[in-house]
């Protein structure tokens, strides 16, 4: 399955529970109502992974956590905060780049319209 069709059913995933429970909620609640209906479609889903950091001889284990990666092929950066800031789209580009994943979702499920929360990031894709 590309990128693009991970990304849609994500999306059209979002905009169902965001419809449902609406904005307001933490990030953890998101994340997991996600998680878990992205599973229902028998997507491979992996949750708050700790990702190295490698600088030349020196492996940090922990550089930083992925909220979500799907098929090892899309990175969810989700947030529930007043407003994304540019650091954000920065942070889920350097997401990218570390672990050589080419699409990257970021959601801002604290939205009264989602859309206006939703931000795709790409790594060479």
């Amino acid at each position: 399955m590309t990128e693009n069709k991970i990304a849609t059913l994500i999306l059209d995933t979002c905009f169902k529970i965001h419809r449902k429970i609406g904005p307001g909620l933490f990030e953890s609640v998101y994340e997991g109502i996600l998680s878990y209906e992205l599973s229902k479609m028998n997507l491979a889903i992996k949750r708050q992974v700790a990702i190295p950091v490698v600088w030349n001889e020196l492996q940090l284990e922990q550089g930083f956590r992925a909220d979500v990666i799907v098929e090892e092929k899309v990175i969810i950066e989700i947030k529930s905060i007043e407003a994304i800031a540019p650091i954000h789209q920065k942070q889920l580009l350097t997401y990218l780049r570390l672990t050589n994943i080419r699409l990257g979702l970021l959601i801002n499920f604290n939205e009264a319209l989602l859309k206006d929360g939703i931000q795709r990031i790409v790594n060479n894709l």
